[in-house]
């Protein structure tokens, strides 16, 4: 029978994974004490949190909230950073750090109810963020609209031009 504090972690870890947008896999190992504090910091500025899970009920955790199976993902020491509106951040957020301290190893990730090895998420930091995506977006609907703009303000104006011609030759005759 599961003792009541087990119980509780489980069920704070599967609202986490709910509520998060991605949960990235790390391997820990050999980072000190305020290492892991400096990334904790960088990552809460990107709205992620990053706590260190026993594996075993990260895994329960991850059937009951209906993620598939992490199978070699939970060997070793584990933390996972669970990403609030942007996963892109916090995945960019543990690379580049994992490339300062040659210590953070990246196991993987869960993004949307699916499991990505560690080339894939490192591919996923490796895509713009959140907020220049968003001006790609409405840059590429603008863009149609304004040359439609311009277009159709050219015709009164082409018009206005022949009147214009049109007056000059009477006016000379």
């Amino acid at each position: 029978m599961p003792r009541p504090e087990k119980t509780a972690a489980v069920e704070g870890l599967q609202a986490r994974l709910r509520g998060a947008s991605a949960v990235i896999l790390t391997d820990f190992r050999g980072l000190t004490v305020s290492e892991i504090t400096q990334l904790r910091n960088r990552l809460r500025e990107a709205r992620a949190e990053y706590r260190v899970v026993k594996n075993r009920l990260l895994a329960i955790a991850c059937r009951g909230a209906g993620i598939e199976d992490l199978g070699t993902m939970l060997e070793g020491p584990t933390a996972a950073a669970f990403a609030g509106d942007d996963p892109v951040a916090a995945a960019r957020i543990i690379q580049e750090f994992s490339r300062q301290t040659r210590k953070l190893a990246i196991k993987g990730s869960i993004v949307d109810g699916r499991l990505y090895d560690e080339a894939r998420t490192r591919a996923l930091a490796d895509l713009p963020g959140r907020p220049e995506l968003l001006a790609r977006v409405v840059g590429g609907i603008a863009a149609p609209l304004a040359g439609l703009a311009g277009a159709l303000a050219g015709l009164p104006r082409n018009l206005v031009y022949a009147l214009d011609q049109i007056r000059r030759q009477r006016e000379a005759a």
